[in-house]
């Protein structure tokens, strides 16, 4: 046998780990360079949606600019009403606007959900409650989201083609995904015990949040509320910045044409949705009734607006957060 020679350390003395301030200084840092490659990636995108806002009527896009800052607002709101305890307004919002820029870095909502996660964890509520409140929130959002769009569609019947949304061929594979995911899901929940009693509780501590948090009406007004204005000021966004551009589609159907074209993509596995919002929102407005060339200089120009504006100061802010121990 050959004898393997071990450095020799110093009596009491350990190997060097990264210090805590250090590691804080590059979670401070890496918002930024995420926010750097994504741009890269889509400078085309950006190029073109920057040349459209200079061709647009200013006072609109400055009305659309201005709905944008009360989008946090509004989920400043939901966030809120989905928790029993009074949480720091200023840091709240702050907290909501760099969310917002930790949403479009990270896949399927999962920047928003880490970054508010440990906000309410540092504010002293359990994990267990946190995520409890972060489910609630999702819950009440899509909620939201699905029924402001189904009493559009009632008021509005008209206002969009769904076959040109989704082609008629594509309704029997999109069951059949959704039924062989349910399928998986409620197979791997029978089989693995921790999991499915993990669910349990979670389920239980969700539920008794839940009631908890509408036996106070200011909170459950506070959850509810919010959850119906957020995706209506989006929506206005997108009419205002329609306006801007002149696209000839009435305002009601460009609200549809939003609302479905989010509910359609909610699941699509990518960062904010970049590039699956884009491709759904243009076919929707085209649905509507908007020439093709227009609804996609509209859609460029919201993006922008909606993303790619706040995306450098909502990292800064989220970096602040970071070093200030807010998050």
């Amino acid at each position: 046998m050959t004898a393997v020679h071990l450095p020799e350390l110093s009596p009491g003395r350990l190997p060097r780990r990264v210090p805590v301030r250090r590691l804080r200084q590059i979670l401070c840092l890496l918002p930024l360079l995420l926010v750097t490659v994504v741009a890269v990636q889509h400078r085309s995108v950006l190029a073109a949606g920057f040349a459209h806002l200079g061709t647009a009527e200013w006072p609109w896009l400055l009305a659309a600019a201005g709905t944008t800052c009360l989008t946090w607002v509004a989920a400043s709101f939901t966030r809120q009403g989905a928790v029993v305890e009074r949480l720091p307004r200023r840091r709240l919002l702050a907290t909501q606007f760099a969310a917002g820029a930790a949403n479009h870095l990270l896949p399927t909502g999962l920047g928003a959900s880490a970054v508010n996660l440990r906000f309410m964890t540092v504010c002293g509520l359990p994990l267990a409650r946190s995520s409890a409140a972060l489910g609630l929130y999702l819950l009440a959002e899509s909620v939201g989201r699905v029924a402001l769009l189904g009493v559009l569609l009632v008021a509005f019947p008209g206002a969009l083609r769904l076959g040109a949304l989704v082609p008629e061929a594509a309704f029997g594979p999109l069951l059949a995904g959704v039924a062989v995911v349910l399928v998986i899901a409620v197979t791997v929940l029978a089989l693995v015990r921790r999991l499915r009693s993990a669910l349990v509780s979670f389920l239980r501590t969700a539920l008794g949040e839940a009631r908890t948090v509408h036996t106070r009406p200011a909170r459950a007004l506070a959850l509810w509320g919010g959850s119906f204005a957020f995706p209506a000021l989006q929506a206005s966004v997108l009419v205002l910045v329609g306006r801007a551009l002149g696209l000839d589609v009435p305002a009601a159907h460009m609200a549809v044409a939003y609302l479905a074209a989010t509910v359609a993509v909610a699941l699509v596995p990518t960062p904010g949705g970049i590039g699956s919002v884009e491709a759904a929102l243009v076919m929707a407005l085209v649905a509507a009734g908007g020439p093709a060339a227009v609804a996609t200089a509209v859609v460029l120009a919201f993006r922008v607006i909606t993303v790619w504006l706040p995306l450098v100061p909502g990292a800064l802010t989220l970096a602040a957060l970071v070093r200030l121990k807010v998050i």
